[in-house]
């Protein structure tokens, strides 16, 4: 009796965690969704607002129903912030080499570090107490670590980091690992091909700009200048500003917004 009560509640408590998780993954997608919109304004010469998840929010607080919508995202990336510490801590069961199990837990305590933070900015944002900071924050980092002894060859390994976060993610679309941690069976008859194409495009593009950060991050190193790293943002507008660089711009938004719509499928067969 007690056995089966204990089954009951751990069943439970995985409904709950699983129900968390799509939902905010469902959010998580609509953000990258709002990001490529912004990125394809930069690329047709109208970039006021940020290309970032914070200039996607301040996008949808700008809209009718704005203030509603970002506390409903609030809440929803709360969830999915929750949902990969949960994954931190004992998921990916299904994968069988402990290193890789590992890497991947890693990779949702992360995840999950940087989806709360969006979460309390859409907070502050649905308050009216948030306020366009662009780039300020990833300057400020870089700024307090070249003060320090070695500053310099610390900020190039962080940018060398984030450039293999990069490379990480491109690999895992042109690999297309990632259906690795979806539940197959569990997507709608006749979608799996279209995932695949949107997950891998996804990937790629968001290795693209992982890799531009990290870039962005060594070349302040060099520089000894904080003012040269930056976040989304710069990295596209980065990528904007070099030969045929609209053209790629707007490959990579078309690749964020397919890594949006993945997300919607992931919310659906991602295992937990």
């Amino acid at each position: 009796m007690t056995s089966n009560a204990g089954l009951a509640t751990r069943v439970r408590g995985r409904s709950a965690a699983q129900a968390a998780g799509r939902t905010g993954m469902v959010c998580w997608g609509l953000v990258h969704l709002v990001v490529a919109y912004l990125a394809l304004r930069v690329a047709s010469g109208d970039g006021g607002k940020e290309a970032d998840q914070k200039g996607a929010l301040q996008e949808v607080g700008s809209t009718a129903a704005g203030q509603v919508v970002l506390w409903l995202l609030a809440i929803g990336l709360i969830a999915f912030g929750g949902w990969q510490f949960m994954m931190a801590a004992r998921g990916y069961t299904w994968v069988p080499k402990r290193g890789k199990r590992m890497r991947k837990r890693v990779g949702s305590a992360a995840r999950g570090v940087v989806v709360l933070a969006l979460a309390y900015t859409a907070i502050r944002l649905a308050t009216g107490s948030g306020s366009a900071g662009g780039n300020q924050p990833q300057q400020e980092f870089t700024a307090r670590l070249l003060q320090l002894p070695a500053g310099q060859a610390l900020v190039a390994v962080a940018g060398a980091a984030v450039v293999a976060v990069g490379v990480a993610a491109a690999v895992k679309g042109f690999k297309r690992s990632f259906l690795e941690d979806l539940d197959l069976p569990d997507l709608p008859t006749g979608t799996r091909r279209s995932v695949e194409w949107l997950g891998s495009a996804g990937y790629v593009a968001k290795g693209v700009v992982y890799a531009i950060i990290g870039g962005l991050l060594g070349y302040a190193a060099l520089r000894s200048d904080a003012g040269q790293a930056g976040g989304v943002d710069k990295a596209l507008r980065t990528l904007a500003a070099q030969p045929y660089g609209v053209v790629l711009l707007a490959v990579v938004a078309i690749g964020l917004a397919a890594f949006g719509v993945y997300c919607f499928a992931a919310a659906r067969a991602h295992k937990s």
